[in-house]
């Protein structure tokens, strides 16, 4: 334990005196292919086209492919690996596995999300597995097991990790037992991107509670986790390495206060992706966090045993916020983290790493070094 606590403490030390973190060291250039999808609204030059449906929705935005890329963030990502390496760019799709079998990359740099099922983020590295090619990031159990808001939660909860309580909904009979305090959040179980999360998943009371989950229900086909609401505020920690060579970038808080007031004090898709544009943005980041040396040490902790609890690799990033007590208690894992280069995009990663010392082309090939390491490429 005392080791243990030496470590964090460390790391939090760094975080709070703003130190720099040391770019790549990679210098063998490699065969990379980078696996990617773009959200289908986007032609080639990253122009934006309205995407057509045929259905009816309660939404007021389309968040289908929310979780996909922009055509601006592949190239940024592409652009960085080839100040160092060779690289060739596969889309994940059904022609993957020909590609990547034809192409015997020496490593992949997977950024990809995938479109169809709760195992679609492990889709692509499974395919990688079955070929014996090394990639960057979590491996399929991982992947799957994050995406699953029920079954992370699971994981952390018998590793005595703080999470707030909460029940996962399948059937309007599962909510027969309810018992948990209001106000509560709902989130589809299997989403990510705030994909599912409006300002209306922010519900005071029972009545409401059943007619959201049958409106939802129809639309996103799946179950719901609602767990109950943590008043305090909001982190998110973005981590870099494997084992002893974790690296924790400065820690972010999301300025929740700077919402519109007609909004619910979650970070939801019309806070994340209507609300806060790059024309208008929102002061929602801080970074690095203005907290205490002792919360950035509770929060580090958290953040570090949560990495190893769930086998992240590579990266990812850890939403955290806080009970009333002030207790940091884990709310999303990210172990595929969303990287927009501009720096006029609220994008956590890019944003911490930028805090560090790292640039975006920095970032991009720490985390491949890190996967190389882990592989034995070098």
């Amino acid at each position: 334990m005392l080791r243990i606590f030496l470590y964090v403490l460390y790391f939090v030390q760094k975080i709070l005196k703003g130190s720099v973190i040391s770019s790549s060291s990679l210098n063998k250039k490699l065969k990379v292919a980078l696996t990617y999808n773009v959200k289908p609204e986007e032609n080639i030059t990253g122009e934006r086209t309205p995407l057509s449906s045929n259905s009816t929705s309660l939404k007021n935005f389309n968040d289908t492919y929310a979780e996909w890329d922009s055509i601006d963030t592949v190239n940024a990502i592409r652009d960085a690996l080839l100040l160092k390496h060779d690289v060739t760019m596969i889309e994940a799709n059904e022609n993957a596995f020909e590609k990547f079998r034809s192409l015997k990359p020496e490593i992949v740099f997977n950024v990809a999300e995938c479109a169809h099922g709760s195992s679609r983020e492990a889709q692509i590295p499974a395919m990688l597995d079955m070929l014996r090619i090394p990639y960057s990031g979590s491996d399929p159990l991982t992947l799957t097991t994050c995406l699953d808001k029920a079954r992370t939660k699971e994981v952390l909860t018998y590793h005595n990790i703080p999470t707030s309580r909460f029940l996962l909904v399948e059937t309007l009979a599962d909510l027969a037992n309810f018992d948990l305090t209001f106000p509560v959040i709902m989130k589809p179980v299997a989403e990510g991107s705030s994909k599912g999360i409006f300002d209306t998943s922010f519900v005071k009371n029972f009545d409401e509670l059943k007619t959201r989950i049958t409106e939802l229900f129809a639309e996103y086909n799946q179950p719901f986790l609602v767990e109950e609401f943590l008043p305090g505020r909001e982190f998110t920690v973005a981590m870099i390495g494997n084992n002893g060579d974790t690296q924790i970038l400065p820690i972010i808080e999301l300025n929740l206060h700077e919402l519109p007031s007609h909004l619910a004090p979650i970070y939801s898709y019309e806070a994340k992706w209507v609300v806060d544009t790059k024309d208008n943005p929102l002061n929602i980041f801080s970074c690095p966090a203005k907290i205490s040396e002792e919360l950035a040490f509770k929060i580090s902790e958290v953040a570090m045993r949560t990495f190893k609890v769930l086998r992240c690799k590579d990266w990812s990033r850890i939403d955290i916020r806080l009970d009333a007590g002030g207790e940091p208690n884990v709310i999303e894992i990210n172990p595929l983290p969303g990287v927009l280069p501009d720096p006029e995009d609220n994008s956590c990663f890019p944003k911490a790493a930028r805090t560090a010392g790292l640039s975006y082309s920095d970032m991009i090939n720490k985390v491949l070094e890190s996967a190389a390491k882990r592989h034995n490429l070098i």
